[in-house]
């Protein structure tokens, strides 16, 4: 794989670094198809020991790593950064092809056996404006929920982020489901979404909470006037679930 393409697609898309106290506004998604074999060690130790350092020299905003437990393929890694535009987004991947110390690790990475990975669905998600910051955690490992919900309409995807917007973030609260991010896939497939990525300790608590949430009162008098109003505003929903890499600054 040509340089500039491979180091694009691990580390950002995007114009100049913005101020740190700008509002993340974008997420580039990467996932990372994989083959049993060599291949997730070989990204693991490329992203750990050569991509990470020199992504955190130029670039203060969120980073995840998280490699699959559960999805439609595995193994499977799935990289995520925040931007607080489109404009540094293109920066910071202007700044990483200019690092030198990233090109040799690219060809270490691709001279090993076979190819690097099996392929590459990349993203870009908009936060919504309820979106919270993230902020790095790197003391306790966690286990990452990952859903989309597809709408039938643009219309209904409003709906959808209007009834989270409002009771049924609150619902989620109280139940123990606390979201670090959402937003809606501008770039890639599967439009219009809402997708949200949610931390729990562990799966036993991730069951809890969505059995607490289920049971809400609230919760069943919400779905209810949201599809008397707007109809059946989530269509699909797709569900993975990851573990974070010891690397990776949110865990």
């Amino acid at each position: 794989m040509h340089r500039r393409t491979f180091v694009g697609a691990l580390g950002g898309l995007g114009l100049a670094a913005a101020a740190t106290d700008k509002r993340t506004g974008f997420y580039l998604v990467e996932h990372f198809n994989l083959k049993s074999g060599t291949q997730l060690p070989r990204l693991h130790d490329f992203i750990s020991q050569a991509l990470l350092p020199a992504l955190n020299k130029v670039h203060s905003g969120p980073k995840i790593y998280l490699e699959a437990l559960i999805a439609p393929q595995l193994p499977h890694l799935t990289a995520i950064y925040g931007y607080s535009s489109l404009e540094e987004m293109w920066g910071v991947h202007t700044k990483l092809f200019a690092d030198e110390t990233i090109g040799k690790a690219v060809e270490t990475l691709e001279s090993g056996p076979g190819p690097a990975f099996e392929s590459l669905d990349s993203l870009i998600v908009e936060a919504a404006d309820y979106s919270p910051e993230i902020k790095s955690d790197s003391t306790t490992p966690h286990i990452f929920e990952l859903r989309v919900y597809h709408s039938p309409t643009w219309k209904q995807l409003a709906a959808l982020h209007e009834r989270f917007r409002g009771p049924e973030i609150k619902i989620f609260h109280r139940s123990g489901i606390h979201p670090i991010l959402y937003g809606s896939t501008v770039i890639g497939p599967n439009v219009p979404n809402l997708t949200y990525l949610i931390p729990f300790a562990d799966l036993a608590a991730r069951e809890k909470a969505w059995a607490a949430f289920g049971a809400d009162p609230d919760w069943q008098k919400v779905r209810k006037e949201s599809v008397e109003k707007s109809g059946e505003i989530v269509s699909n929903i797709q569900v993975s679930f990851y573990k974070s890499t010891p690397y990776s600054p949110v865990r």
